[in-house]
């Protein structure tokens, strides 16, 4: 998968530093990864949520952070589209963002 806007993981874990290394992490997983639908992205990370709109809400640090994504399966590109704590979380709409 092509991961879109990369820069904003290095902003978010410039002030975050804990969530660094699962960031890194997360990154090399999916940038190697080759997804024709959710499911095969569930096969790799079981706790993502599904949202509508072709999005995944994913756990980053032992759930301390989501990230969401849109996923355009059919060109092997993830968008990045949010990124924060649970209070941040809290305040968006997560099909929408």
């Amino acid at each position: 998968m092509h991961i879109i806007k990369r820069k904003t993981l290095l902003e978010f874990w410039a002030k975050h530093p804990d969530s660094e290394q699962a960031l890194k992490t997360w990154y090399a997983v999916v940038s190697k990864a080759s997804w024709n639908g959710p499911a095969d992205m569930k096969k790799i990370f079981a706790t993502a949520d599904i949202l509508k709109n072709d999005r995944i809400c994913f756990n980053i640090k032992g759930n301390n952070y989501r990230l969401i994504v849109k996923v355009i399966y059919e060109l092997q590109r993830v968008y990045i589209r949010f990124i924060g704590t649970h209070a941040e979380y809290d305040k968006i709409d997560a099909n929408a963002v």
